[in-house]
């Protein structure tokens, strides 16, 4: 299974959409700070699952509808950051989809994550890490669960995968930095955590418009 995640930044980088997907081949696209209203149907063969409905700026999920089919969507609120209060840039911060793997029988969990800002503790996020990753889990108890997208937690990685792991779930980062606009910031911004999948790669993607590179994640259902 090959799952591209990307943050659009303010839906900057939608134009790129049709020829990331016509040249890597995704079975799932899962986008962050995307135009919810101005996202088309279909994209280069990949299906719209669900795009967030509670801002503009949200998430939205694509996928290969001869491959799977969905049983069940749920976009989820975490804990919400001083950032968050104030200016209310998004309530739902999960988009998850339980999904049925039609050539191997078998069910799964995919969403797309934005974490809080930078402006954010990592306590914060890390706490929404969890809460998100359990209420995936409810979709499908014993079910494979991967969530992909912008975690915001370019430093002290070590904490966060210790957290991740005494949870049951394994983080899994990219083979180059995903966050380059400015120099003091550039790190891991966009990766995986997953329970039940053997992720074999996680590729950065050349540099479009937007100030992330886009990952491509390679994954199988253990």
């Amino acid at each position: 299974m090959r799952v591209i995640s990307y943050n659009l930044r303010k839906h900057r980088a939608a134009t790129e959409l049709v020829a990331l997907v016509g040249e890597h081949d995704p079975d799932i696209l899962c986008l962050q700070e995307c135009d919810t209203t101005d996202l088309p149907d279909a994209i280069d063969g990949l299906s719209l699952v669900q795009a967030t409905s509670g801002n503009r700026l949200g998430l939205a999920m694509y996928l290969r509808s001869n491959t799977f089919r969905v049983e069940q969507v749920r976009t989820i609120g975490l804990k919400k950051s001083l950032h968050d209060r104030v200016l209310k840039p998004a309530h739902e911060r999960v988009l998850g989809a339980r999904l049925f793997d039609i050539d191997r029988s078998r069910g799964l969990i995919v969403a797309s994550f934005h974490a809080a800002p930078l402006t954010a503790l990592n306590s914060l996020r890390r706490n929404q890490i969890r809460a998100g990753l359990d209420a995936l889990q409810a979709l499908g108890p014993e079910l494979p669960v991967l969530m992909v997208g912008d975690y915001n937690y370019p430093v002290f990685k070590e904490s966060l995968g210790q957290t991740v792991r005494e949870h049951g779930y394994r983080l899994t980062l990219s083979d180059d930095h995903t966050y380059t606009r400015y120099r003091v910031f550039r790190g891991h911004y966009d990766f995986a955590t997953s329970s039940g999948f053997h992720i074999s790669n996680i590729t950065t993607l050349p540099q479009g418009t937007s100030d992330h590179r886009p990952i491509l994640v390679t994954a199988e259902a253990a």
